[in-house]
């Protein structure tokens, strides 16, 4: 469909439009469809009040009056790619490539020469730009990978990035196409900002045949909204933009608009986006099309300042158009985007770079002055982490002036190391939380970067309301209790979510029938084990919105252990009888990959016998990127420093829309599961887990159950089901009044007696949690179908500092006071459920399993 073949709009919504525009009020998508339409004195009156919002924009920066750019290089690190755009004259094969004297991919060298006389030059960004993942279509590009030694094309540009900051200076900005989360995280450290042009988001385009992205993967609209996702779940700087004039009708346009701007106002990660005009070009499908016209081009520009608001960052190319400088300028930009002294607009090649000084004159005709900013824009120098990794400060901040986070121009272009901190394990902060949680307590409910460090919370309400809504059970309770008590292995969906919301005289049978399944599979014992949970730091800047352990380096509550303390606190528990140390963190940024490999090997030397449990799957994939390692390889040499099996937390819920609202930057679900995989194996064993309570629904758990019943029948590698009932108190997510108030008590016993059944035969202990449950509540689930009581802790914090009120540990005589009040025996095990040595329980009995100098437990309930 062509602009022409739409319905031109009346005049008298023109008229509307144009005053919501001027009086400032929020369009919608229609009225942003009938203002790119403007036109003439229409188009004036739009540009006018558009350059208004610009205008109170950068004066509420601090900046009124100016215009940047970023002076770069262009290195087109490869022109292969996996997609086949239609109107894309950057790519090609490897036989033209050849013919050409090239390599597949640039060579260090050559990347370096370029960077290097950038740098003579004075520029500040190595644009990095290349194709989308070419190995998966082109043998040579896989080839040329394997015989340079490296796994994929994302990490030669890992190397390249690092290379560049260490023997130039110059800061790299990635283009590297399609990105997951996991490459986020690899790239993350190595380079301040990243970017990829959404272009559209009507899908048509991109699945019909003749389309300009027909073909091309990477290009479904979809897959590119989920990488501007992640790059804000990541809090990785992101340019995005839109390609005008590739077929898409205005209604469409519109609609790109408004979903950049839901990315943007979710996140607040999009640094900058630009407005691009197609330009036809030669030897291209898409060689007959017309180019899009200057007046189309200036209303987009200023119908998306109006939607992004005065904050946004909007960039033009200055080489797409001819001298028009003026216009685009008045319709609101803000931004000229990167002109390079040095290199072509390798994607645009026929059209050259103005010079600096002609683009500095033009502006100042306009009344503004242009300014030179960095690849990363100011505001994000100013906030510093989590948005700037810390490897990266520094050469950052060597070339930024401090007072405004543009770019110094007086400032050398130099490399600098690219390291890992010096001093990892330096004890700091509040090092005796683990006590004075109980005592004192937190100093805060809440951090100061409440506002804003967790994303728009009226976004997350809005993303979360759906999910908050009960699902009508049509399913017959009573059949479905009866095939559960037959053959638990048998209930259809349908029929296990009929029981999840089972209620009454129905939920008392429900426990029942799990209770009977797990006489008949784990007996009558009630096992558990003698443990001490070490947190050796709570200093984490991934923005999990239900975590309330989390802390900034510079929180009155934030703390590093020494790997010293981390040894003495697992020698101690190993004195008083413990068989195993549970070990997870935050994740901290001044921590290296390999910071969790000298934490295993610093307790396995001074406690050999003792078993480590520990690292989430989070933490195994922040050490993963940060070491450039796989996830195997990192795990494997995990386990030779002494890691013997991990606990499977960070699941949350194995669901990415319910994750997404829980938490900002963790690991999906896709990678958890290859985490836990992996892991098994490599046989390396881990637990599961299940946190539930908060903006869930029962439809989330059975996903969840199925997930780890199908897991388990692949790889046999989880030892038990951990139910872990959300504690609210201190949540930012239920402070921000999103999240419910934790799980009711009907709810607790319906997850403990589905778990049992739907996990059955597969994951044979469920363990129930007394830190969050207490007494009493751990009992009535030993009553619904768990068989574990989990560990003695000797310390916990986690629960502790999101508001539980049941203290930090239990002593083996409580833990049987548990088991008894159920009507049962107690038995200590291992980790792996086995038999404890007799040597371990007779020193256990002899502390009674905890540590002398503990203070006593909070009063029972």
């Amino acid at each position: 469909m062509t602009d022409d073949q739409e319905a031109r709009p009346t005049a008298n919504a023109m008229r509307r439009a144009l005053k919501r525009a001027r009086d400032g009020v929020a369009l919608d998508v229609g009225e942003a469809a009938v203002l790119l339409r403007a036109r003439g004195d229409d188009l004036a009156d739009l540009v006018a009040s558009a350059g208004r919002v610009r205008d109170a924009g950068l004066a509420a920066a601090g900046r009124p009056g100016v215009i940047t750019y970023s002076k770069s290089v262009f290195i087109p690190l490869t022109r292969l790619c996996r997609d086949k755009c239609h109107y894309c004259t950057f790519v090609t094969v490897p036989g033209r490539l050849r013919r050409d004297g090239h390599g597949m991919f640039m060579s260090p060298d050559e990347v370096l020469d370029i960077a290097r006389r950038g740098a003579e030059l004075g520029c500040k960004e190595a644009l990095i730009t290349l194709g989308d993942k070419p190995e998966d279509r082109w043998p040579e590009a896989r080839e040329w990978l394997d015989a340079h030694g490296y796994d994929d094309t994302i990490a030669y540009v890992r190397a390249m990035a690092i290379r560049i900051l260490e023997e130039t200076g110059l800061l790299p900005h990635l283009n590297p196409g399609v990105l997951s989360w996991t490459d986020f995280q690899r790239l993350k450290p190595v380079a301040p900002s990243m970017g990829m042009m959404l272009e559209t988001t009507a899908t048509r385009l991109w699945s019909e045949p003749g389309g300009p992205h027909y073909g091309s993967p990477d290009k479904e609209p979809a897959v590119r909204l989920r990488v501007l996702e992640d790059a804000g779940r990541s809090s990785v700087p992101f340019t995005s933009g839109l390609l005008l004039g590739i077929g898409e009708t205005l209604q469409e346009r519109a609609e790109s608009l408004f979903a950049l701007r839901r990315v943007a106002r979710a996140y607040h990660s999009v640094q900058e986006l630009i407005i691009q005009n197609f330009r036809a070009k030669p030897d291209t499908a898409m060689r007959g099309m017309p180019d899009a016209e200057l007046d189309d081009l200036v209303a987009t520009v200023a119908v998306a300042r109006h939607i992004m608001g005065p904050s946004a960052c909007l960039q033009a190319p200055p080489n797409l158009v001819d001298s028009e400088y003026e216009r685009l300028i008045a319709a609101g930009i803000d931004d000229w985007g990167g002109v390079s002294p040095l290199t072509i607009d390798h994607v645009n090649p026929e059209r050259p770079w103005p010079r600096i000084e002609e683009l500095a004159a033009k502006s100042r005709a306009a009344g503004f002055e242009l300014r030179e900013r960095l690849c990363v824009y100011p505001e994000f120098v100013a906030r510093g982490e989590p948005w700037l990794d810390p490897r990266l400060l520094p050469h950052v901040r060597a070339l930024a002036d401090p007072a405004t986070g543009l770019a110094n121009p007086d400032a050398p272009v130099r490399g600098l190391p690219w390291q890992e901190p010096d001093e990892a394990f330096t004890a700091s902060g509040r090092t005796d939380l683990h006590v004075t949680i109980d005592t004192t307590g937190r100093t805060h409910d809440r951090r100061d970067d409440f506002d804003h460090v967790y994303g728009d919370w009226d976004a997350l309400r809005e993303a979360a309301a759906p999910g908050m809504i009960p699902e009508r059970v049509d399913s017959d309770v009573r059949q479905a209790l009866a095939v559960a008590a037959d053959d638990p292995t048998r209930l259809t969906d349908a029929q296990a979510l009929a029981l999840l919301h089972a209620d009454g005289p129905a939920l008392d049978a429900l426990t029942r029938i799990a209770d009977d399944v797990r006489k008949s599979v784990s007996g009558e014992e009630v096992t558990y084990v003698v443990t001490r949970n070490i947190n050796f730091t709570n200093v984490c800047y991934t923005g999990c919105r239900f975590c309330a352990f989390a802390q900034r380096r510079t929180d009155a509550d934030a703390y590093t252990l020494s790997l010293d303390q981390v040894a003495d606190r697992a020698e101690q528990a190993w004195n008083v009888g413990a068989v195993e140390v549970c070990m997870q963190g935050g994740i901290h940024p001044d921590l290296p990959g390999t910071a969790y490999f000298d934490i295993a090997a610093a307790v396995k030397k001074r406690v050999p016998g003792i078993h480590v449990h520990a690292f989430s799957p989070m933490e195994v994939v922040n050490g993963a990127t940060r070491t450039g390692l796989s996830i195997r390889e990192w795990l494997t040499a995990a386990k030779e420093a002494g890691l013997d099996s991990i606990p499977g937390t960070a699941a949350e819920i194995l669901d990415d829309d319910v994750r997404w609202i829980l938490t900002k930057g963790k690991l999906p679900t896709a990678t958890w599961i290859e985490v836990i995989t992996t892991a098994h194996q490599l046989g390396i064993r881990s637990s599961s887990t299940m946190m539930y309570g908060h903006v869930d629904q029962p439809r989330h758990w059975l996903g969840h159950f199925r997930t780890l019943a199908r897991i388990q029948q692949e790889t046999g590698g989880f030892t038990e089901f951990v139910t872990l009932p959300f504690i609210h108190t201190n949540a930012p997510v239920y402070l921000a009044g999103i999240a419910r108030p934790g799980p009711t008590q009907r709810d607790n016993r319906a997850v403990i007696a589905m778990a049992r059944l739907l996990l059955h035969p597969h994951i044979p202990n469920i363990q129930t949690s007394w830190v969050k449950l207490g007494t009493e509540g751990a009992a009535e689930m030993l009553r619904s179908g768990a068989n574990d009581l989990g560990g003695t802790l000797m310390e916990e914090t986690i629960s502790r500092m999101a508001g539980s009120s049941y203290g930090s540990y239990r002593s083996i005589h409580d833990l049987e006071a548990i088991a008894e009040a159920a009507g049962r025996p107690a038995k200590p095990r291992t980790t792996l459920y086995g038999d404890v040595p007799e040597e371990r329980q007779r020193t256990a009995r002899a502390s009674d399993g905890h540590l002398p100098d503990l203070l006593p437990v909070l009063p029972q309930e």
